[in-house]
């Protein structure tokens, strides 16, 4: 009876001596309460009873950080949610020099959310995201750098308005949509002032221009199923008969 219980003694002490540990992940060992340093991947002996193991995982950790109320530099209230990027670089600062090194580092990125984006104007947050987010990095990378902790990205997901600020910002972008259409309008007009003035110097210039004009425009209006019939009649023609006109009037006048 005493050698089955010698051979599953020794397999429970073989079991809890080998670990295997995976790709991305770190062992960092205490021995007698005291740090040893960081092992893997791979197979890894602990010594029984001595040996005290805590895994880490180096992969990139995403964590959502909670929707936070601010008040920007121009008195808007906003609620902005955040993702952060991290991985642990150095498991053995992770474990010893933090309590809890996920929950500090989340902490620490919703402090530096609020500090950021209220030292922003609204329009800022709208229009200069990129810069705001690689602040944000900056910052939260160089706190949690002594944690052995490497922030690799800061994004700002979503900014959530009143919905006062939201008809408001509508009725600018209503009003400014507005104003470009009457620019627009207006340097058509100007343009093409120009262009008749450009053609009336040329017209009296070549006099024949304005015949061939007026030939184009007849051209056009012409058609397969249009009856009107329309003839040219020389302004010359009536030179007389104006003429006559205002002689008449002038003997009427001296009469």
């Amino acid at each position: 009876m005493e050698l089955p219980l010698i051979i599953i003694l020794v397999v429970l002490i073989l079991a809890s001596s080998i670990k295997v540990l995976r790709e991305y992940e770190r062992a960092v060992i205490f021995r007698l309460g005291r740090l040893i340093g960081a092992k893997g991947p791979g197979l890894i002996i602990l010594i029984p009873f001595i040996d005290k193991m805590v895994r880490v995982s180096q992969r990139t950790i995403a964590m959502d950080v909670e929707p936070q109320d601010i008040i920007t530099k121009d008195n808007v209230s906003i609620k902005v949610n955040a993702v952060l990027y991290f991985r642990v670089v150095y498991p053995n600062k992770a474990i010893v020099d933090v309590e809890n090194f996920l929950f500090a580092t989340n902490q620490i990125a919703q402090t530096t959310l609020r500090s950021i984006l209220g030292q922003s104007d609204l329009d800022e947050l709208l229009s200069e995201r990129d810069r705001i987010n690689q602040k944000l990095q900056e910052i939260i990378d160089f706190h949690t750098e002594p944690w052995g902790i490497k922030v690799s990205a800061v994004e700002v997901k979503q900014i959530d308005l009143p919905i006062e600020m939201q008809r408001a910002m509508a009725k600018q972008a209503e009003a400014e949509r507005e104003r470009r259409s009457k620019v627009i309008n207006a340097e058509g007009e100007f343009q093409a002032a120009q262009k008749l003035t450009e053609a009336a110097s040329l017209i009296q210039t070549q006099p024949i221009a304005l015949q061939l004009r007026f030939l184009q425009t007849l051209a056009d209006i012409a058609s397969d199923k249009n009856s009107t019939i329309i003839f040219p009649v020389p302004i010359d023609l009536l030179t007389p008969f104006m003429k006559m006109a205002q002689n008449q009037a002038e003997a009427n006048k001296n009469s």
